[in-house]
């Protein structure tokens, strides 16, 4: 007899405002947020996982100087910069089901998803969506071009290089999408191949993965 799944839910609402213009859309966090068993060093909050580097990335591209505690003042940090920089959150899993209780997106099994053209018609200065991983299975790009094909849309290409640009047209305005490198340990080995990472570490030896994707985030943020 199979074991019940584990139900990976969502743990946050989308953190939405009316006057954001970016969005920043991934999937799920770790089960552990789920549950609510945060390890020391995770901030209660989106993407705070304390081996994610989204926060760290933006820490250092914006001079932050964030705590990494999980503590309230850390939640408060984090929301003031995205209200006053305008960016909103909004993870189009809300909920999956896995066999093997992990973080990997390959894992989500019967994903049911936010509806986030639904929420790029409510909040109308949304212009750019910026997901945390490209169009691979169960990535953030790859359900959202799900849910453009399923209301007869889809994605333009503006850029073929690393991050990939695209746009698509949804009630007469333009929203750009940028498939950033993921934000996790797991992208590392892509990063390393290349060709444009190669250059850099050539250049400068010390330069890594991390640096890269401050450069790269830097871009469109």
């Amino acid at each position: 007899m199979a074991s019940k799944p584990f139900i990976h839910t969502h743990p946050y609402p989308p953190f939405l405002f009316p006057e954001a213009t970016k969005l920043i859309v991934g999937t799920l966090p770790p089960p552990r947020f789920t549950v609510g068993n945060l390890k020391e060093g995770d901030v209660n909050f989106c993407y705070g996982s304390r081996d994610g580097q989204l926060w760290r990335i933006l820490d250092r591209i914006f001079d932050l100087d964030l705590v990494f505690e999980t503590i309230p003042e850390a939640i408060e940090q984090r929301k003031k910069f995205l209200l006053r920089r305008r960016i909103g959150i909004c993870d189009i899993v809300a909920s999956a089901e896995r066999q093997k209780v992990d973080a990997s997106d390959l894992g989500m099994q019967n994903p049911k998803l936010r509806n986030l053209i639904g929420y790029l018609k409510k909040y109308p200065n949304v212009d750019t969506l910026l997901f945390t991983g490209g169009n691979s299975k169960n990535g953030p790009e790859y359900f959202f071009r799900r849910q453009l094909k399923e209301n007869g849309l889809q994605l333009e290409v503006v850029s073929g290089e690393v991050p990939r640009v695209h746009k698509v047209q949804i009630n007469n305005r333009t929203v750009q999408t940028v498939s950033l490198t993921a934000p996790s340990g797991a992208a590392n080995r892509a990063i390393g191949s290349l060709q444009s990472y190669k250059d850099l570490k050539n250049k400068n030896p010390k330069f890594n993965t991390f640096d890269f994707r401050v450069l790269q985030y830097r871009e469109f943020f």
